[in-house]
């Protein structure tokens, strides 16, 4: 072993942390628009949902009226709505989110939890089952991490990262990105051709005639020009460069790893949109993208909270409907007698009715008129039975 070098491994192995040599770093794939705006999509609906906490009561659920202290206040410098995007936008970019719990109530249940780097973070996976993680290469307690993954292989605990996974894609909309900018920057081909047929120009003349011309262009002045020259000014058409054809190719390629529509995105979604659909788009949106992120973010929180609590988001604040729809659905909410008019009150932003009349769990028909008194139990026909 002589003339080896021998250096002690005392945190993380000296190949691990950060992204490799030669990979897309997070700050670079952000720059692709159809990337960014995936992301942004995702983190802005996800962390403007309402979040209701339950608790479980036998086989039914009761809403809590307090807001339990990880939701109210969740991080030192961060509320609800910026600690969820932060949560969201670690898992697009990195496919994890690592958390850090920095303080606990009296019975041992996080108050506060900090989302770290996942670029600081390494996780030995020699152990599936107890994985053992570092930050900033020292070995932190596994209770003290909060870890949830995005798209996890059999026997792994680490998420796929979508932009190493994907690099390749990401890197085709980056070149692109950049091959047009130099294209329309500098020119792929000449901006105007000026000929003259009835002399031949030296390169000295050619240069001098080029400089005037360039001169007068940029001054916004007439151009003269002799009896044998021929002024043609070129133009390069968008589409035959295929410039935009790739650039949408590559939004709906990107927009298919996030499950996000493509049109969102500037991707072909192969369809039209029409104001009849909107709101179906709305609901389709909500099921089929939102609905997998939200059930993995609710299922890690609802294993945070005490006892028999659990959280959910209200995807129902998302889907707005009108006027005139919504008012049908609290009607029939209230004649099947499964809503009572506080709750279609306060869905509607407005105060309970007083003494508790709107507290009743009756159909219309049932509640005593115009009074809005609750309507009296009829009395048993056959009371000694």
């Amino acid at each position: 072993m002589a003339g080896v070098s021998k250096r002690a491994i005392t945190s993380l192995p000296w190949i691990a942390g950060g992204p490799r040599s030669g990979s897309i770093s997070s700050q670079r794939a952000m720059s692709l628009v159809p990337l960014f705006a995936c992301v942004r999509i995702l983190a802005d609906s996800i962390a403007s949902l309402p979040v209701q906490t339950y608790r479980k009561n036998g086989a039914s659920r009761e809403m809590l009226t307090f807001v339990p202290s990880l939701l109210f206040q969740p991080a030192a410098r961060d509320n609800l709505f910026e600690w969820l995007h932060k949560l969201v936008v670690s898992l697009g970019l990195r496919g994890n989110a690592y958390g850090l719990i920095t303080q606990r109530d009296a019975f041992g249940f996080p108050t506060s939890i900090e989302w770290l780097n996942p670029d600081d973070v390494w996780v030995d996976e020699l152990r599936p089952t107890m994985p053992v993680f570092y930050w900033q290469g020292h070995e932190v307690a596994r209770e003290l991490i909060v870890h949830i993954p995005w798209v996890v292989l059999p026997g792994k605990v680490v998420g796929l990262s979508p932009i190493s996974h994907f690099a390749r894609t990401i890197g085709v909309g980056l070149s692109a990105t950049e091959y047009g900018l130099s294209w329309f920057d500098n020119g792929g081909t000449p901006p105007s051709v000026l000929k003259n047929s009835a002399k031949t120009v030296t390169p000295d003349d050619s240069a001098e005639i080029s400089d005037r011309l360039s001169a007068r262009i940029r001054s916004r002045k007439p151009l003269v020009l002799g009896s044998d020259w021929d002024f043609t000014a070129l133009q390069v058409n968008p589409e035959e460069s295929q410039f935009i054809e790739t650039m949408r190719l590559n939004a709906s390629q990107i927009a298919a790893i996030y499950g996000v529509p493509p049109e969102m995105v500037g991707g072909d979604s192969g369809g039209s949109m029409t104001y009849a659909n909107v709101e179906q788009n709305a609901i389709n949106f909500a099921n089929f993208t939102l609905r997998p992120w939200l059930s993995r973010i609710e299922t890690k929180l609802s294993a945070l909270m005490p006892g028999r609590e659990f959280v959910k988001f209200n995807v129902d604040a998302m889907i707005r409907v009108d006027l005139m729809t919504r008012y049908q659905a609290h009607s029939i909410a209230l004649t099947g007698g499964w809503r009572n008019r506080d709750e279609v009150r306060a869905l509607e932003d407005l105060p309970p009715l007083p003494d508790g009349q709107g507290q009743v769990y009756l159909p219309v028909a049932m509640l005593g008129g115009p009074s809005n008194s609750p309507a009296s139990v009829p009395e048993d026909p056959n009371p000694s039975e």
